[in-house]
C-alpha cells in the first residue's frame, strides 16, 4: 500500500486552520452562553422581586375572585378595588367548568381589571388537584388553553400576570412530576410567544408540604429564558405556626427567588392557618399576599367569603380582618404606577353598585369646574351612585413648568357625605373637608402630567358635587 505524504508546509497550514476553527467554535459557544436571557416585557421579576415595567416594585395585595362560576358578578372588580386591593386573582376555566371562558370573556376580564386599576392575575382552575381529583387536567392541557386565548393576552404584559394552573398537583405521585411538568409548561408558553410574567403554583394542593417547589425552584426558573417566573404558595392548614411561615418565605427570598402567598385564609378544613403571621411576614419581606376569596364559597368553607353574597356592605369577620386589620389592605396596598395619571376609558363604565340598582345614572364628565393654585389643577368626577353610596375620582394635573414633589387636594362636601374608602392618596380626616395627599409613588409629576385618586363615600338626602382645590409642592 502506497502512502502519500503531505508536504510539511501544507500539513502545518491545515493544522493551524484546524486550531483556529476549534478556537472559533469555543468563542462562539462562550458568546452564546453569555447572551442575556430573553428580555422581559411589562411586569417582570428582577433580582428576585416583582417589579413593573418601569422598575417600580410591585407588591401584590389582592383578593381572589371566582369569576368562572359567577360571570355575572362584574361589579366585584370595582368592589375589590374599593376594598383597597391593587390586584385581583381571577378564576378561569378552559372547560372543566362550563361554559369555558373564551378569549372574548378573558378580554372583558382584563378590561374590568384595567378600568378598575387592578393588576390582573389570571389563573386556570382546571388543573386543581391533578392526579388526585377527578376531572383535573395537566399543566400541558392548561397551556393549550392559554394558547387558545392568546389573542386576548398579547399586549397586556403591563397589566396581566399569567398563573399557568391553580394547585396543579394533589398529593399523589404523577409523571411527569411537578418540576418537569412546570418547566415544560413554561417552555411551551415562551415558545408560543407569551412574554408575560408567569406564575407557577406549588404541588400538594398548592401548599408544598413536601417542599418539591421549594427545593426545585431554581431549576424551574432556569427553564424560563426570560427568567420572568414568580412562585406561588397557598397557605392553609399546613402553615399553622409562625416558624413554618417565616422559614418557607425566607427560603425563597434568601435565594433571590420571587414568591407570592397567592391564596390563604384564616381557617380551613385541614387546620387553622396563622393568618396574622402570613400577613405580617409577607409585609416584612416585601412580597405579595392575596386572600381567598371575595365571595361565593361553598362545600363547607363559606366562612372564607370576605363579603356575604357579593355585597361589599356586608363584610365577614374574615373580610374585616384582611381589609382593615393589622397589615391589611387599608395600610399595605399601593396602586400600580402603570395607572398613574390614567382614567377609565369613557366608553366603559366603572361597575360599582352593590346588589341594589343605582337610582342615579353614573356621570363621567367633571361635575365641578377645574380648580387649583400655584400650578396645580384638580378635577372631580362622579363615577357611579346607588342608594346611600357613590364612587368619585379626582384627577390632579401639574399645570406648572417644573416637576412637583407632591400635591395636596382638599375635598369639601356640603351635604354630610363621608369617605368610606380611599385609594391613590392618603387622608387622616374622618369628616369633610378632607385633605388628601399623594402616595409616595404618584407625587412627582412633570409638566402637564396627571395623577388620580378615587374614593367611595356615603350620602343621605342629597349628593351635590364637592368643591375640590389643589396645591402643589415645588
Amino acid at each position: 500500500m502506497r502512502i502519500f505524504q503531505v508536504p510539511f508546509r501544507q500539513a502545518a497550514w491545515k493544522r493551524l486552520l484546524f486550531v483556529f476553527a476549534a478556537l472559533a467554535a469555543v468563542i462562539v459557544s462562550l458568546l452564546v452562553a453569555m447572551q442575556p436571557a430573553q428580555a422581559a416585557v411589562g411586569i417582570r421579576v428582577a433580582n428576585g422581586r416583582l417589579v413593573e415595567g418601569n422598575g417600580t416594585p410591585l407588591v401584590l395585595r389582592g383578593i381572589n375572585h371566582p369569576h368562572t362560576w359567577f360571570t355575572s358578578q362584574t361589579s366585584s372588580f370595582a368592589n375589590i378595588k374599593a376594598a383597597g386591593a391593587n390586584a385581583v386573582r381571577v378564576v378561569l376555566s378552559g372547560g372543566r367548568w362550563q361554559p369555558a371562558n373564551t378569549a372574548a370573556d378573558v378580554a372583558n376580564v382584563i378590561n374590568l381589571c384595567k378600568v378598575n386599576r387592578l393588576i390582573c392575575v389570571l389563573e386556570n382552575h382546571d388543573t386543581t388537584g391533578f392526579g388526585e381529583q377527578g376531572g383535573a387536567v395537566s399543566l400541558d392541557a392548561a397551556v393549550n388553553y392559554w394558547i387558545s386565548v392568546q389573542s386576548a393576552l398579547t399586549g397586556q404584559e403591563n397589566y396581566v400576570i399569567l398563573n399557568i394552573g391553580n394547585e396543579p398537583f394533589g398529593n399523589n405521585a404523577v409523571t411527569p412530576a411537578w418540576p418537569q411538568a412546570t418547566s415544560s409548561a413554561i417552555t411551551r408558553l415562551r415558545n408560543a410567544g407569551f412574554q408575560h410574567t408567569i406564575m407557577v403554583d406549588a404541588p400538594n394542593w398548592g401548599q408544598d408540604w413536601q417542599f418539591v417547589m421549594r427545593d426545585n425552584a431554581p431549576s424551574v426558573l432556569a427553564a424560563d429564558p426570560a427568567r420572568n417566573t414568580i412562585f406561588s404558595v397557598h397557605m392553609y392548614g399546613v402553615f399553622d405556626t409562625a416558624a413554618e411561615i417565616t422559614s418557607y418565605i425566607n427560603s425563597f427570598t434568601s435565594r433571590g427567588l420571587a414568591l407570592c402567598v397567592c391564596e390563604f385564609g384564616f381557617n380551613h378544613s385541614d387546620g387553622n392557618p396563622d393568618e396574622d403571621t402570613i400577613m405580617s411576614a409577607t409585609q416584612a419581606a416585601g412580597i405579595g399576599n392575596m386572600a381567598w376569596s371575595w365571595s361565593g364559597n361553598g362545600g363547607g368553607v363559606e366562612y372564607l367569603d370576605l363579603v356575604i353574597n357579593f355585597n361589599p356592605a356586608q363584610r365577614s369577620d374574615w373580610g374585616n380582618r384582611y381589609i382593615t386589620g393589622a397589615n391589611g389592605l387599608s395600610t399595605t396596598s399601593r396602586e400600580a404606577t402603570i395607572y398613574n395619571g390614567q382614567t377609565p376609558p369613557p366608553t366603559t363604565p366603572v361597575t360599582t353598585p352593590p346588589t341594589t340598582p343605582p337610582t342615579t345614572p353614573p356621570t363621567t364628565p367633571p361635575t365641578t369646574p377645574p380648580t387649583g393654585t400655584g400650578g396645580c389643577r384638580a378635577v372631580y368626577a362622579q363615577q357611579g351612585q346607588w342608594p346611600g353610596g357613590f364612587q368619585g375620582g379626582v384627577t390632579v394635573t401639574n399645570t406648572g413648568t417644573t416637576t412637583t414633589t407632591g400635591w395636596t387636594v382638599t375635598v369639601t362636601f356640603t351635604a354630610g357625605q363621608k369617605f368610606t374608602q380611599l385609594w391613590g392618596g392618603r387622608t387622616s380626616q374622618t369628616a369633610s373637608p378632607y385633605t388628601v395627599t399623594n402616595e409616595s409613588w404618584n407625587g412627582s409629576l412633570g409638566a402637564n402630567a396627571t395623577a388620580t385618586f378615587g374614593f367611595l363615600a356615603s350620602w343621605s338626602g342629597s349628593n351635590p358635587a364637592p368643591t375640590v382645590t389643589c396645591t402643589r409642592t415645588p
